[in-house]
This record gives C-alpha cells, structure tokens and sequence, in this order.
C-alpha cells in the first residue's frame, strides 16, 4: 500500500498511485497470462465483429488492444 511522504509533490503522488494501480493488476496473473487473454479476448472480438457489421472505432480497437499487449510484454521483460 502507499504511503504519501510530507511535501511530496501531486505528480509523485499520482504516479504512485499508478503504480499500485499496476501492482495490483500484474498481482492478479503474470504478464504473459495477460497477453494470452488479451488474444483471446480481441480474437472473440473479431468474429463477433465479422457477424455484427462495420465498426468505425475497429482501428482505434485495435490500437488499445495492441498498446495493451506492449505494456504487458515490457512488464514480462521487466520481470525476466
């Protein structure tokens, strides 16, 4: 859990709080776990997106699911 230090400045204070955020996230399974899920996820995706139509956000989609798999695959390297 974080502890705030006297006269920390509000950036220090949100990016730790980003760090717990992302703690708490990588506690929950490793880093490559969320990248297989994360495929599965967007694979799914992609054939209900086949039976739903055209998605004018598909590219945008796509960009969200691939930062996601780079955050996760740098924090696989930081482990390593």
């Amino acid at each position: 859990m974080y502890t705030p230090i006297a006269n920390e400045s509000p950036d220090s204070s949100r990016l730790a709080h980003y760090g717990q955020l992302v703690q708490d996230l990588l506690s929950q399974t490793s880093s490559e776990h969320w990248v297989d899920d994360l495929w599965s996820i967007y694979s799914g995706y992609m054939v209900f997106e086949k039976e739903a139509g055209y998605n004018p956000r598909g590219t945008e989609i796509f960009e969200s699911f691939r930062e996601l798999v780079f955050f996760f695959q740098k924090a696989q390297k930081l482990n390593a």
